[in-house]
């Protein structure tokens, strides 16, 4: 049966609280704060502008000024990471939003109204059936090469996976004793998916939603370093590293700073997702 407001509320406390009881998700939660940090504090982080161009200090090693020194247009690298730390955030997090929201309603919908199942599921698996990256790389080359247009292509394929799992989750509850409760008591069918059914969703969208972001950052990151996403002269890890890969040789570490970035941030929240996971999960619980 369905929890009261208060007892929902001490559930999240004794689910956040059993999180953070484990070291893993304790390093991965401060690694993901300093980063989290790092982007909002950019501006006064940041040494100098992170796309000003100057030439003569081009592939400069570090210095007082410049503490991880400069690119191939002698950029400040420094600088250009702590930035691009918010175009990754925002990339994954916006991400998280649209896939949740539109993969919540298809998936209510296509699980209680057999009728829209046949139609849509039939329109997710279309998408399924394409690969991710592809279908990203085709909608921003016909939508053109901006933040919003690679947030939206980057969420599109991951729509159809949210609403299968909501649709497998709406047509376990739609039988149970309480929902036909409620629907004889004669309960409308919002009401009654919204305060009955959709209470259901929220530890599965938790774990889910978490493996969107840093699927979201690692696939704006492809996409920059192909070209075919973020604008190049926009400062995002994925930039750096197409920009630094000419001078790979010469100088390793314009690859190898924003790969590090890229790859604490996905690791911690991918960690994360599997504490989130164990302790939501009561067969994973028992054993911990």
């Amino acid at each position: 049966m369905t929890l009261s407001l208060p007892e929902m509320e001490g559930t999240r406390r004794r689910i956040l609280r059993d999180v953070l009881s484990s070291w893993p998700a304790r390093i991965a939660a401060v690694v993901l704060v300093l980063i989290v940090l790092m982007a909002v504090l950019a501006h006064w982080l940041g040494t100098v502008d992170p796309v000003k161009l100057d030439p003569s200090l081009r592939l400069k090693g570090s210095s007082a000024a410049h503490w991880l020194g400069t690119d191939s247009y002698g950029r400040d690298v420094w600088s250009r990471i702590a930035y691009g730390a918010r175009i990754s955030l925002a990339v994954g997090a916006g991400t998280v939003v649209v896939a949740v929201l539109f993969g919540v309603f298809f998936g209510v919908i296509t699980g209680y109204f057999r009728w829209a199942d046949l139609i849509v599921m039939r329109f997710m698996d279309g998408l399924m059936a394409i690969p991710g990256i592809l279908l990203a790389i085709a909608l921003v080359a016909i939508s053109g090469a901006t933040l919003t247009t690679v947030l939206i292509a980057i969420a599109v394929p991951e729509i159809p996976r949210v609403a299968r799992m909501v649709r497998s989750v709406i047509m376990g509850v739609k039988n149970e004793p309480y929902v036909e409760a409620a629907s004889v008591l004669g309960t409308g069918v919002w009401p009654m998916v919204w305060r009955h059914m959709l209470p259901n969703t929220v530890a599965p969208l938790l774990v889910q939603g978490t493996y969107i972001f840093a699927s979201a950052i690692m696939t704006e990151s492809i996409l920059s370093f192909l070209g075919a996403g973020i604008p190049p002269e926009t400062p995002s890890w994925g930039n750096m590293m197409a920009d630094g890969r000419t001078f790979f040789l010469l100088k390793p570490e314009l690859i190898l700073y924003p790969g590090l970035m890229v790859s604490l941030t996905v690791l911690s929240v991918n960690m994360l997702g599997d504490v989130l996971r164990d302790r939501l999960d009561p067969r994973m619980a028992k054993r911990l």
